[in-house]
């Protein structure tokens, strides 16, 4: 392999902030070939840079921003990086993705990534360019909001720098807090928290240093058609109305959580709907940064200061899982969570795991109670400040449920304690396996097998004997493209899934890339994310569903009656495991501690 590989800068930068000392890093070309980029590489890096088992908030943990060999090139969606560490909320490996001009100016930076260790002395911004590494004093900005502190950043260090910075709630080491940036968000996994522990309030980035692509007249063309091909019917939906639009969808399947997931429909979805909030609310679209599908939707509120960017995990969260129907309401909780910095999915999810211990009586919080939307905008407003129920809160159901007790614990909704996103698993059973074998935990984005479900390969209601392979299968698209990294909602674009990624990383770096070798690649990241987790602690027990899910049937709705059971699931899960080359009970050969 050639010693400089076209797309990449072949190094990292590692920041120390308890001795405010930095050092470039280089990166051996075979781990570019390995690991590709985003969260693969972030991957080998946080494995890299982890002493042994750390405590996530401890100094020695790393943060890691990492970067794409994607990034800078005409290729739609592409301007993504993904953020890693291990998780406050699971203790587990978290990657979080998202799009923004920080991709963009920080690889302009001449660094891959970024390794963040150590904790500074007070509040502080690192400010990164090509030959210069900054430790400015933040403590003006410090319990700023996120877009106060965005505008602060940009008044004292200009407009040409981007920034991704911290809320209140991750200056209070709030579990779930997140990083944001160009008012979107590296949200789940609490990676807001891990920046408030090093006292970290943001990251700057300027840059002007440029890779060279492998073969740019071809890649110009190939980008071109992609472009073409982003403007067909298979993106048209979110272009149109977003990812709201999923909303009736699920809810005409019976595949919406509704109050904790006790529910698979809610009666007043048409009150939330986009269609409703689209006639009764002004609406803009907009887009992430060189992309051209345009999926964003923002919503003008009373309520709220700004524009509400909505998305079906955001609606779906703070709407029918707290059983929400005002809009009002839902946009500006929304808001809430974008101002303290805060992940939607699982402030939403704790909050309706609290409603319904409270109306259990395991929890005196008499507000809380579904539907109340005063008591959802109060609480997230606690939680991000860490005060009175907002403390418990704070630190997501699985701990709640385990200081609460009284058998709240069977239906706290999370895997690993990463709370479920809006698919009922139920009702969607290939997405189930996903939900309980991921690295991560519950999470769409990482395995994708709710794509099987929606297709006629499978009857989502009854979970088949292919199921391990099929979660396998989108699994590994899912690590692929977040390694390169693209957006997900290019799948229904590729004629290929892997053919396409395999032109693509070729073009870009002119390494051979063949579709058996991203196979062999993605297996070899989530390999690593699992190495990773078991020197953190992963125990086989982790890899299952609440007990809600695999005791009780879906009582209402079109999905009526489907269940799960613990035994089918743990079968589908050894078989998993065995698929992926590992135990039956899911180690690692060389890490087992008795061989199956």
């Amino acid at each position: 392999m050639p010693l400089n590989v076209p797309g990449y800068h072949g190094q990292y930068l590692r920041v120390d902030l308890s001795t405010r000392t930095s050092a470039p890093i280089s990166i051996p070309p075979n781990i570019l070939r390995d690991f590709i980029g985003g969260a693969g590489l972030g991957t080998w890096l946080l494995t890299q840079e982890t002493p042994g088992f750390v405590e996530a908030l401890a100094p020695e943990a790393p943060l890691v921003f990492v970067f794409s060999p994607l990034v800078g090139s005409p290729l739609t969606t592409s301007a993504k990086f993904a953020v890693m560490s291990k998780s406050p909320l699971t203790e587990r490996i978290n990657d979080s993705l998202s799009s923004s001009g920080f991709a963009i100016a920080g690889k302009k930076t001449g660094f891959d990534a970024i390794v963040i260790v150590g904790a500074a002395d007070g509040p502080t911004t690192l400010v990164i360019e090509p030959d210069t590494v900054r430790f400015a004093d933040a403590s003006r900005v410090w319990g700023q909001t996120v877009p106060e502190s965005a505008k602060l950043l940009a008044d004292e260090l200009g407009r040409s720098f981007r920034t991704a910075v911290i809320g209140p709630a991750g200056e209070n080491l709030v579990r779930f807090a997140s990083v944001s940036h160009d008012g979107r968000h590296a949200a789940r996994g609490g990676l807001g928290a891990v920046m408030g522990s090093k006292q970290l309030k943001a990251v700057a980035v300027r840059g002007d240093r440029l890779t060279e692509f492998a073969h740019p007249r071809e890649l110009a063309a190939y980008a071109k058609q992609l472009t073409q091909l982003s403007f067909g019917s298979a993106t048209e939906k979110y272009r149109e109305l977003g990812t709201v639009s999923n909303l009736l969808t699920f809810n005409r399947i019976g595949a919406l959580p509704t109050r904790n997931f006790q529910e698979s429909t809610f009666a007043q979805v048409e009150e939330i709907a986009p269609e409703a909030m689209s006639a009764s609310h002004p609406r803009t679209r907009a887009s992430c940064a060189a992309c051209t599908i345009g999926c964003e939707h923002i919503f003008q509120s009373p309520r709220a200061n700004t524009g509400v960017r909505m998305e079906y995990e955001n609606l779906f969260a703070l709407g029918p899982l707290c059983g929400i129907s005002d809009p009002d309401v839902v946009l500006h909780a929304s808001s809430i969570c974008d101002e303290v910095g805060i992940d939607t999915i699982s402030a939403g999810a704790t909050i309706a795991f609290a409603m319904e211990c409270a109306e259990r009586g395991l929890l005196t919080a008499d507000e809380l109670h579904f539907g109340n939307g005063e008591a959802l905008i109060a609480t997230l407003r606690d939680i991000g400040h860490v005060r009175g129920i907002g403390e418990l809160l704070s630190k997501g159901s699985r701990a709640a449920a385990a200081e609460i007790g009284g058998g709240s614990e069977d239906f706290a909704p999370h895997v690993k304690g990463l709370e479920l996103p809006g698919y009922e698993p139920r009702a969607l059973q290939t997405m189930a396996l996903g939900f309980a074998v991921g690295t991560r935990g519950a999470d769409h984005n990482r395995s994708g097998a709710y794509q099987v479900d929606f297709s006629t390969a499978v009857d989502r209601l009854h979970i088949s004997d292919d199921a391990p392979a099929l979660a396998i299968e989108t699994e590994n698209e899912a690590t692929l493209m977040d390694s390169l990294i693209l957006c997900k909602f290019l799948r229904g674009v590729f004629e290929d899934k892997l053919a396409s990624m395999a032109k693509m990383w070729q073009l870009v770096s002119g390494l051979d890339a063949t579709v058996d070798q991203l196979k062999e690649t993605a297996n070899r990241i989530v390999t690593a994310k699992k190495r990773y987790n078991i020197q953190q602690g992963w125990t086989p027990a982790e890899d299952t569903l609440p007990k809600r899910f695999l005791s009780e049937s879906i009582p209402d709705g079109p999905s009526s009656g489907a269940s799960l059971t613990e035994t089918r699931l743990k079968e589908l899960i050894q078989q998993y495991n065995l698929q992926r080359g590992w135990s039956r009970d899911g180690w690692l050969r060389d890490e087992s501690p008795t061989e199956d």
